[in-house]
């Protein structure tokens, strides 16, 4: 298709690509509500549990620049097919594992297909709305499915957990997937590069081995502590391989990024914006889920209720951020979109143990506000900053910096949220001689705490299940401040940063070849 000309029924293509995100973006956090039942039925230890959840994360952003790559050079419309058969594949692999290895496994075959989606949804959109302010417009309803698909994980496992065993989370996403390929082969376009070069192999191992072992460590350090050798090795040798593949891709011939691109402050800029948005929505909704859960006694179905508040705040202000930057520029609605969630996380940070759920909630609704001005503003000067031919390479590294800085938020917030809980129970119960299993329990979770503390019963119980609640909102409070000085922080690099709006300039189209 020419450029500049309009792709047939490209409003229900947009619908089908949203709805193929939706299911990527919502198994981010949908198993944070039946994590519980998981250590009933499959007697999955901490580590496993983490491993459960992050397995996805790890594989999903270890390849992203790889599938980014490769869409943009087999076709975007063919590689996202495909990620839609493999992501089916593994939700049903997931749905009837019988123990955690073969649960932590399915996670990561479903990271393989959500590689696959997101960069080919995010430069099919590009390529389907080459005029700017449509563009943006179409790219603020792909991030506000973004969003919304994170926030909305815990009232969706809720409500499926309600009536169905666990693994109806994973079996949700197979009549999604079917749909979405059965209306895509007619309706979604093809595009890729004109242009295309033989694969940068050696790129793509360099890229996935120092993603993998970076993401390796961020996600073990809570467990084995940020000053383990173990996640030290990792971490540095993760950094030192992603060196390798900076100098790499400088010296190659056919490099899987282009770092020219990254050298626009409208690229790498917004791109960091989005990992420090990500940084702490995902690290906020890690422990909110548990808070509401295990410090407010909600059930996981009431806990998916009360995080819908934050999911609509990202569902409606995610399309009306082209307002935003239309009146005042991307510069000035990402900085705004950063400080409304550092004041969102700040507010949140105030709860002590005798707070109710109204007084977190208007923390909850400026995070979703802030996401969702922030994310497609953000998302949409990266797009809008590179040729058509390299939008898949884009859409990738986009999702690459969202997804790390999802990791790190969860890591590092959580890290935080555990180390003070540990000091402060333990600080609780030095007078008592508690036995060693007991306390073991206690320090690995609230909600092993607050077992002891039923099975103990009467007074002991009860002292026991209180300062369980108040040293762990003590730890979330620490992180949560945290993030929010992160974000904050954010705000004052993206204004100082990120360029200001253009005169006398239309948006550059994208460029690419359209077939159908």
């Amino acid at each position: 298709m020419a450029r500049g000309r309009p792709v047939p029924s490209r409003g229900l293509a947009l619908a089908v690509l949203c709805l193929s995100l939706l299911i990527v973006t919502l198994d981010n956090t949908v198993l944070n509500v039946v994590l519980p039942v998981l250590v009933r039925d499959l007697a999955a230890t901490t580590t496993q549990l983490q491993w459960i959840v992050d397995a996805y994360v790890l594989v999903f952003a270890g390849l992203l620049l790889v599938c980014g790559s490769a869409a943009d050079r087999v076709g975007r419309k063919w590689t996202y097919l495909a990620g839609l058969a493999v992501f089916a594949a593994g939700s049903a692999a997931a749905a009837f594992s019988g123990h955690t290895a073969a649960l932590i496994a399915a996670r990561a075959g479903m990271g393989i297909g959500g590689a696959l989606i997101m960069p080919s949804t995010l430069s099919i959109i590009t390529a389907m709305y080459p005029d700017g302010a449509a563009r943006h417009r179409a790219i603020g309803i792909w991030a506000g499915t973004s969003g919304a698909g994170v926030a909305l994980g815990p009232i969706i496992g809720g409500l499926l957990l309600a009536r169905f065993w666990w693994g109806s989370v994973f079996l949700i996403n197979l009549p999604i997937a079917a749909i979405a390929l059965a209306l895509a082969v007619p309706l979604v376009p093809n595009s890729r590069r004109a242009d295309a070069k033989r694969p940068d192999i050696a790129g793509a191992a360099l890229s996935v081995a120092g993603l993998g072992l970076l993401l390796w460590a961020i996600i073990e350090a809570p467990v084995r502590h940020w000053t383990s050798p173990l996640v030290i090795a990792a971490g540095t040798a993760g950094l030192a391989v992603l060196a390798l593949f900076a100098l790499a891709e400088r010296r190659g011939s056919h490099p899987l990024l282009d770092l020219r691109m990254l050298r626009a402050r409208s690229v790498w800029a917004a791109a960091s914006a989005v990992a420090l948005v990500t940084f702490g929505l995902f690290g906020a909704l890690f422990v909110l889920t548990q808070y509401l859960q295990f410090s407010l006694g909600f059930t996981p179905l009431q806990t998916g209720v009360r995080v819908l508040p934050a999911a609509a705040a990202v569902a409606a202000f995610a399309p009306l951020s082209a307002l935003a930057v239309r009146a005042a520029g991307a510069r000035l609605t990402i900085t705004a979109g950063l400080a409304l969630i550092a004041a969102g996380l700040w507010q949140v940070s105030s709860a002590t143990a005798a707070t109710t759920y109204l007084g977190v909630l208007p923390g909850m609704i400026l995070l979703g506000v802030g996401a969702g001005l922030a994310i497609p503003s953000a998302t949409n000067s990266v797009m809008g900053s590179v040729p058509g031919g390299d939008t898949g390479v884009a859409a990738a590294t986009n999702g690459s910096f969202m997804q790390l800085g999802g990791a790190l938020g969860v890591a590092v917030i959580g890290s935080l949220l555990t180390t003070r809980y540990q000091g402060e129970i333990t600080a609780a119960l030095a007078p008592y001689h508690v036995p060693h299993v007991a306390m073991s329990v206690i320090l690995g979770s609230l909600g092993g705490a607050l077992e002891v503390a039923a099975r103990a019963g009467g007074v002991a119980g009860a002292l026991l299940a209180q300062a369980a609640r108040a040293a762990f909102v003590s730890g979330m409070d620490l992180g949560l401040r945290v993030g929010a000085a992160v974000a904050l922080a954010g705000a004052v690099i993206a204004l100082a940063t990120l360029p200001g709006r253009p005169r006398g300039r239309r948006p550059r189209a994208a460029r690419g070849r359209v077939s159908r």
